[in-house]
């Protein structure tokens, strides 16, 4: 049940990449992580952070942060927040959790001796030890050892509600004073909790706040990535600082294409082209329709797809004067041949549309790219602000349009099909058989009719709604 592997669990190694395992950690943000100061030993130490559940994620170096040090004293301060070399957003950060209580039923996962791997001990929340919480294991064998330190201790598992990670472990004690829990007659574990590192760190009392990430938006935005079928066009608000913000940073490395508001609108095109299929030497051409300095080009095969093509290579033309390539935009991966299409439409990214000196420019372009493939996200810095009327009214609505035609077309097909799989279609038959579809045409003829922008979008969401749903029954999404 539940969480089986996390890309917030770490494991740390000194020296080097191979170095020894020396600990475990806990990734709080794409730049951030906590461990215990012991694991990290100094404060100008250098440690490797490895994503010890995910090997596609490379390992990376990391540095106590400035006002991270946090060493341990009498009074229980055992932390050390560590800043990554560079960022890893593609991991999904460790959701912190403040709220502890006795009882709670909670696990860790670390990499003892022997256990390079890992290994995963469970316990229960006992009481407090000072500013420590004592964590009562099943077994003395079920006590943390060495390779514990550091380790996030978890909520368990559960379908219905996400892990919280809600301490780190920092020791253990036996009476005996022997090297291994099972060796002495009484043995406990002991974790600081996330409030009292919230506490000790600004830092991670931002991160761990309830406000400070916005779970319902990302899961929005990533269906939007996951399914080529949703929303040709996504407009969203993303206010400056908050959770919506650090949401949003964490997912920018989704999109095929980045282009930032106030950034050059050439670098934008140029990227773009990086993924569009077309005819040797016909660069220039498609250069200049995009900037809308010329006619569309014919296509390719009588098709232009969005295409994983790499730079221009080398000997095409480029526009005279162009600076390089503004850094910030995703890189392009490799292409397919000319005219074939992707497995995946282009995604690209606008953030901050708003912060655009001209943003009617800018959207001359994405309209442009929209009509080759491309999906567009556009993300505002606030609603109605700059170029907003224009993204609705341009990008939008003929992509809301055009989508609730499709899905209209598709279940009339599905429809059909349908009854004739069940032997149900002669000459008197084809139009009510198709009967939903044509209830949902008559809907997107007044649509049409509708003069209120703001409620026509909001009906064709409706209306479009209605399709998949429908579409969902018959089993044709």
């Amino acid at each position: 049940m539940g969480e089986l592997r996390a890309d917030w669990r770490l494991r740390l190694r000194r020296d080097d990449a191979h170095g020894p395992v020396c600990g475990a950690g806990v990734l709080v943000d794409q730049w951030t992580a906590l461990t215990c100061a012991h694991v990290v030993g100094r404060p100008d130490a250098v440690l490797w952070v490895e994503f010890a559940e995910n090997s596609t994620l490379p390992p990376v170096r990391a540095r106590v942060m400035a006002g991270g040090w946090l060493p341990e004293r009498g009074d229980g301060e055992d932390v050390a927040v560590l800043r990554l070399e560079s960022p890893r957003p593609q991991a999904r950060p460790a959701p912190l959790d403040p709220g502890v209580w006795g009882g709670m039923e909670v696990y860790a996962t670390g990499y003892a001796d022997g256990f390079d791997d890992g290994m995963s001990l469970w316990g229960r929340i006992g009481g407090a030890s000072g500013e420590l919480v004592q964590l009562d294991a099943v077994t003395r064998a079920d006590v943390v050892r060495e390779g514990f330190s550091g380790a996030g201790v978890c909520t368990r598992p559960r379908e219905d509600r996400p892990v919280r990670v809600v301490g780190l472990v920092v020791s253990w004690r036996g009476d005996l004073g022997a090297f291994l829990p099972e060796d002495n007659r009484l043995a406990f574990s002991y974790l600081i909790p996330v409030d009292r590192i919230a506490r000790l760190s600004p830092y991670v009392a931002d991160l761990s706040a309830p406000e400070a990430w916005d779970r319902g938006f990302e899961a929005r935005v990533t269906r939007w990535f996951d399914h080529p079928d949703e929303d040709q066009v996504k407009i969203t608000v993303v206010p400056p600082g908050g959770g919506k913000e650090r949401s949003l940073r964490h997912l920018t490395h989704r999109a095929d294409v980045v282009h930032r508001g106030g950034a050059r609108t050439p670098d934008l095109i140029d990227h773009a082209l990086g993924r569009i299929a077309f005819p040797a030497g016909a660069y220039l051409a498609y250069y200049d329709w995009l900037r809308g300095a010329g006619p569309r080009p014919a296509p390719a095969g009588g098709h232009t797809h969005p295409a994983g093509r790499a730079a221009p290579a080398a000997g095409r033309p480029h526009p005279a004067g162009r600076a390089a390539p503004a850094a910030g935009h995703a890189p392009a991966g490799p292409a397919p041949a000319a005219g074939h299409p992707p497995a995946h439409p282009v995604t690209l990214l606008v953030d901050g549309l708003d912060e655009e000196p001209r943003p009617g420019t800018l959207i001359d372009v994405l309209e442009r790219l929209r009509t080759v493939g491309f999906r567009l996200l556009l993300v505002f810095r606030r609603e109605g602000g700059p170029g907003w009327g224009e993204a609705c009214d341009r990008l939008l609505r003929p992509a809301l349009l055009r989508q609730a035609d499709a899905l209209l077309d598709r279940l009339q097909r599905v429809e059909l099909s349908r009854s004739v799989r069940l032997d149900v279609v002669d000459s008197a038959s084809l139009g009510p058989v198709a009967e939903t579809a044509e209830r949902h045409r008559v809907t997107r003829r007044r649509i049409d009719e509708e003069r209120d922008p703001h409620r026509q979008l909001a009906r064709l969401r409706a209306l479009i709604r209605a399709l998949r749903a429908d579409l969902g029954h018959h089993g044709g999404r």
